[in-house]
């Protein structure tokens, strides 16, 4: 099985040692100063990203990138480089708090990472006279809890966590993560090892409202549910992009899952498999574009965020990755290729949609190493 934008998360996850240390914040901050930009006498691009993020063809290309470069005069350097936020940020922490290069002049990290980065003084601010197509953004990404108008960063694709099925083994279906906890599907079921999605999931089903104010409480009253299925042996395996694998092999019959990944599974293994928003609601997230304060090629980062907002380009890039496009749009250049496409909910989402998926605010960093231990220590004992 190819692996996914979310890939190369292992069974057990990485340790709790390695999570606690990848969330630390330095002891003492002082402001940082943006490398000088050269982007108008070098034109290249280093850009990291996560697998099978990119439109690709049938000799490895990546059409759209090809089209990019041949457009600007500037040569990308693509690189699949993150295998985790917390791997990425790790091996790049140091070089960061310093304002050093990172190795790449744009990055695509998850929503919760990119607050880490921008609370941290990490990232450069956007030149948006830069990215006039910015205006294409849609409206519900546009203000972040962590970036308020998008001033340090810009979203590249998003997607929702939910819950799937085999529909031979489920034939029913299934429509709240408490069906999950059936007695029928003991020892069949999987959660991701991505503890803002399968909490956020648990703690929606709990009438908790995720992008609020919540707290202590809260968090251990859906630690408290999560670790009882897990003892129980209700949940079978907590993990990573490994979970298709499971759901492939038949070891697990439903899962709290990532949307895109079903649609690329049914489309590699046959159409066997069903996503659903839960009807207490799904996770949104995104992966979002920020250009390192040791980058010096700030101004082709931002040429290559505004081509990709081009509704044509972003488009023919949904067409390929299966998530949800951030860009207005885009949708109605997708008719041109596939209609079928256009109406796809984890593609395009509508209002109605989009009105029951939630952002996991964003936590402290006393939360994110208080949480991110307690879950790790579930899944590490698991």
């Amino acid at each position: 099985m190819n692996l996914t934008r979310r890939g190369f998360l292992g069974a057990a996850g990485i340790s709790a040692t390695a999570l606690a240390l990848a969330a630390c914040a330095p002891s003492e901050k002082k402001a940082l100063t943006p490398a000088t930009d050269v982007s108008a006498t070098e034109k290249t691009l280093r850009w990291d990203n996560w697998p099978a993020y990119m439109d690709e063809d049938s000799a490895g290309n990546y059409p759209t990138l090809m089209g990019f470069e041949d457009q600007s005069g500037i040569t990308v350097t693509y690189n699949v480089a993150v295998d985790d936020n917390n791997s990425y940020y790790a091996k790049s922490k140091d070089a960061l708090a310093l304002g050093q290069d990172i190795g790449a002049d744009t990055v695509c990290l998850t929503d919760w990472m990119v607050a880490r980065l921008v609370r941290n003084g990490y990232v450069q601010t956007l030149d948006h006279a830069n990215i006039p197509n910015i205006s294409n953004l849609s409206p519900s990404f546009a203000n972040p809890d962590f970036d308020k108008g998008r001033q340090l960063s810009l979203p590249w694709q998003g997607g929702f966590a939910g819950i799937c099925w085999n529909k031979e083994k489920v034939p029913k279906g299934l429509t709240s993560v408490d069906e999950l906890w059936d007695a029928s599907l003991k020892g069949r079921v999987g959660v991701l090892s991505e503890m803002r999605d399968t909490m956020g999931l648990i703690m929606l089903s709990q009438g908790v409202d995720i992008t609020g104010q919540w707290g202590d409480t809260e968090f251990a009253n859906a630690m408290d549910s999560f670790t009882q299925q897990v003892t129980d042996g209700q949940i079978r395996n907590i993990k990573g992009n490994a979970y298709l694998n499971d759901l492939q092999s038949e070891d697990t019959y439903a899962a709290i899952c990532w949307s895109g990944d079903i649609t690329s599974l049914n489309a590699q293994a046959g159409d066997k498999w069903q996503f659903a928003i839960p009807d207490s609601g799904g996770t949104l997230w995104n992966d979002t574009f920020v250009v390192p304060m040791g980058s010096a090629h700030k101004a082709n980062a931002e040429a290559v965020m505004n081509y990709y907002y081009e509704p044509e380009v972003a488009a023919e890039l949904a067409a390929w990755v299966n998530y949800v496009t951030p860009v207005v749009g885009a949708k109605e250049a997708a008719v041109a290729l596939d209609p079928q496409l256009a109406e796809n909910q984890l593609i395009f989402p509508d209002d109605q949609t989009l009105s029951t998926v939630h952002v996991f605010r964003t936590l402290t960093p006393s939360e994110e190493n208080d949480y991110g231990a307690q879950f790790q220590k579930v899944l590490l004992g698991s």
